[in-house]
């Protein structure tokens, strides 16, 4: 047995009590789920077989407010794919560039990430608040009163006012991971582009970019399995109102099993969750793989 075949098995040894436990906790969590959601049950009762009811009920019925939930997430998720990854690797693609003073803003670019989601959304709660938010006094400083808004309270804005804080809290998270790519290109492909006359501009669109396809396909996958995965933000601002207008489905399984002690109910929106992150993790790996061939 060579040295390298005695190295892997001794990384495995080491990782296989962490990779059991972390398998069993998974999967016996998903599983526990999957088998409350075919009974009827409040969580102290006799729970009461109910077969696929549940996921009927919660697809089929329009008071279930399911659909419109899902649209929500997939709104977040083009949010998060077009504007907050963009301005991500931006933000990277300048601080690679060398700029003065690039450690200073590096670190407050990830500031917002390592702040609890519950101060960030009391901080944007006194942004938005309709008498002295910050949000008016700009508008009204500039003159434009009359785009004043109750932004959380209002049906047209409420989404829309959920969205941006928490793009703005995760752009330092993937501009860090762009960063990090991009600081690992070798020098050797710059140094080439200019000597061949190539403009930042043209180095970054030729080289960086391409070289960080990778990572983007990682950062996709965050951003849109974090989309689907939305709660603490949203139910801190709104909690899913107004007029269910903001609900996510994790905020239709907390408020289930919380409020309505419908522990069934709930737990099919968990496996509902779960299924769409799967299939969402595996649409974006094929999609990455077809253009890659």
């Amino acid at each position: 047995m060579n040295k390298t075949m005695k190295n892997r098995i001794a990384v495995l040894v080491f990782m296989a009590p962490a990779l059991i436990i972390f398998t069993y906790i998974i999967f016996f969590s998903i599983i526990r789920s999957f088998n409350y959601s075919l009974f009827e049950w409040d969580g102290i009762n006799q729970a009461t077989y109910v077969g696929l009811s549940n996921y009927q009920h919660l697809l089929t019925d329009p008071a279930s407010n399911f659909w419109v939930s899902i649209k929500n997430t997939m709104a977040i998720a083009l949010f998060s794919i077009f504007i907050q990854l963009p301005i991500a690797l931006i933000l990277a693609l300048v601080l690679r560039a060398g700029i003065k003073g690039e450690k200073i803003y590096r670190t407050v670019f990830f500031i917002p990430v390592i702040i609890s989601s519950v101060v960030i959304g009391q901080l944007w709660l006194k942004i938005y608040h309709p008498n002295y938010g910050l949000l008016n006094s700009l508008l009204e400083m500039a003159g434009f009163e009359n785009l004043t808004k109750v932004w959380l309270g209002d049906t047209e804005t409420a989404l829309l006012s959920v969205i941006a804080p928490a793009i703005w809290q995760y752009i330092g998270y993937h501009m860090l991971l762009f960063y990090t790519a991009a600081k690992s290109i070798p020098e050797e492909l710059y140094d080439a582009a200019k000597v061949d006359g190539a403009s930042n501009f043209r180095t970054a669109i030729s080289i960086t970019i391409p070289q960080l396809k990778p990572i983007f396909k990682a950062c996709v996958i965050f951003a849109v399995i974090g989309s689907f995965k939305a709660f603490d933000m949203i139910y801190l601002l709104t909690a899913g109102g107004p007029n269910k207008i903001t609900e996510v489905p994790s905020i239709i399984m907390y408020k289930s099993i919380f409020t309505r002690y419908s522990y069934g109910y709930g737990s099919a929106v968990a496996i509902i969750i779960v299924l769409e992150c799967l299939l969402a993790t595996v649409l974006i790996q094929k999609l990455f793989a077809e253009r890659k061939s």
